[in-house]
């Protein structure tokens, strides 16, 4: 059911500050006709029971069902949109093997349209039906095919931020799929910005346009430069890849003399809308400056595990009060369910805080430090945060915030979650459905009080 102009009485969960759970019980929240919420009732406020006989005696209150529980929709800071086809797969080798033996090549199909539609209408239900109701996407270079993935984002309600691939090193990048040069890089940038904002369907800035140098191996200094050029004068979010694998930090410290955040920060890519892609081997100053410029760290727990070579330190970053929000990484994460990544982060956290080594003892073995968060972090980094990384009004149940929400059914019949009344209540529940649910769990998905159609 769409729900704007209505009011809906639900119970669930969500996270506005870190490391807090505001439990809703029965709450009224009324959604306005622009898809935002305009007011959230409790039971305890004193005209709670005459504003919600109102709404249901002129039709406007709808009610969840017993066993469903409201959650705001999850943010996906980091997805690679032509990668799907490989999710999965293609896991048995470094990063800098992985993309010239397997990503680049099949980026590179996506010069098919009907390739690129086919490919793109498959992910973006899929991620609907797993409740990522905002996604930050990088595409490819082609101009044609990141059109396309844009059309399909507005056409089946997804928030997006959506990037054509800048990449025009010729030392790391192929003959076969690069940017001719800077100039092409930058002008097809410029020209998938104008088509976003002047989408005839995007009147209400759905999707929003994304500057995406790939990471700075791929790029030429002058591509770089001129794309902080251009996020100065555009204004757009911008999205790259930062210190995430031993090679790929390696080489930006070889090439420039410099860290990654500091080589961002001097091109003009790293401010308030920039978001930087699993940031593994930020020093102590790069955290500091990146904490500075407001700008936000997408962390990324399972494909770190298979290319980072490291963990990232999410506990200090939150600490420090870095920007964070949750990613899925396709392809280079195996799993598209923000959930699973939830879990993931959850279990890297403990393995860097307790230490892997079996030959160690427990002291010696635990040599990082504090790192260990739970599922309120968790579910705070996949929901607002996301929102706060990406400057965005989504990610939680406040006025003025956009109603993109799921529902969790308990009760589902193929679900995976299992409440008992006489041992679960309030942020228990919370935490079996961090834990346990799963995509069949997931019953209705809106985006701005639409309600969109699950796969």
């Amino acid at each position: 059911m769409d729900l704007r102009n209505k009011t809906l009485c639900a119970s669930g969960f969500h996270a506005p500050e870190r490391g807090k759970i505001d439990v809703l019980d029965d709450v009224l929240i009324d959604i306005g006709a622009d898809g935002a919420i305009r007011a959230v009732h409790r039971p305890s406020d004193p005209n709670y029971r005459t504003i919600r006989d109102a709404r249901e005696d002129t039709g406007e209150l709808v009610t969840l069902p017993s066993g469903s529980y409201l959650l705001p929709g999850f943010v996906d800071l980091h997805v690679h949109a032509p990668q799907y086809p490989q999710l999965g797969s293609a896991l048995d080798v470094p990063l800098e093997v992985w993309l010239q033996k397997y990503t680049f090549p099949l980026e590179a199909r996506y010069e098919d349209i009907a390739f690129a539609k086919r490919s793109y209408n498959l992910l973006v239900d899929d991620l609907l039906a797993n409740g990522t109701t905002t996604a930050l996407y990088f595409g490819t270079i082609h101009q044609d095919a990141t059109r396309v993935l844009v059309d399909v984002c507005l056409e089946k309600g997804q928030r997006a931020l959506v990037g054509k691939v800048a990449m025009d090193n010729a030392d790391e990048c192929p003959d076969y799929y690069r940017d001719a040069s800077p100039e092409a890089a930058i002008e097809g940038t410029r020209s998938l910005i104008d088509y976003i904002r002047a989408h005839p369907d995007n009147g209400d800035g759905r999707v929003l346009p994304v500057i995406t140098p790939r990471f700075i191996p791929s790029c030429t200094d002058a591509t770089l430069e001129g794309l902080g050029a251009l996020a100065r004068e555009c204004g757009c979010h911008v999205q790259t890849h930062c210190s995430e694998s031993d090679w790929a930090h390696g080489y930006v410290k070889q090439r420039h003399g410099k860290t990654d955040a500091e080589m961002l920060d001097q091109f003009g890519l790293l401010g308030r809308r920039s978001v930087l892609a699993h940031a593994n081997f930020l020093t102590s100053d790069d955290m500091e400056r990146v904490r500075t410029r407001e700008a936000a760290v997408a962390h990324c727990p399972l494909s770190n595990v298979y290319f980072a070579n490291a963990v990232f330190p999410l506990r200090a970053a939150l600490d420090k009060g870095v920007h964070v929000g949750l990613g899925t990484d396709i392809s280079g994460g195996p799993s598209a369910s923000m959930l699973e990544n939830c879990r993931g982060a959850i279990l890297m956290s403990r393995a860097l805080e307790s230490g892997v080594d079996p030959n160690l003892g427990g002291e010696a073995r635990a040599t990082f430090g504090p790192a260990q968060i739970d599922f309120r972090d968790a579910f705070y980094i996949a929901t607002t945060g996301g929102g706060v990384a990406l400057d965005l009004p989504v990610g939680q149940f406040q006025p003025g915030y956009l109603f993109d929400a799921i529902v969790i059914d308990t009760k589902a019949e193929k679900g995976s979650v299992r409440l008992f009344d006489e041992l679960d209540a309030g942020e228990q529940i919370l935490q079996k459905i961090i834990y346990t649910a799963s995509k069949a769990n997931i019953a209705s998905t809106w985006i701005g009080g639409q309600n969109l159609r699950l796969p």
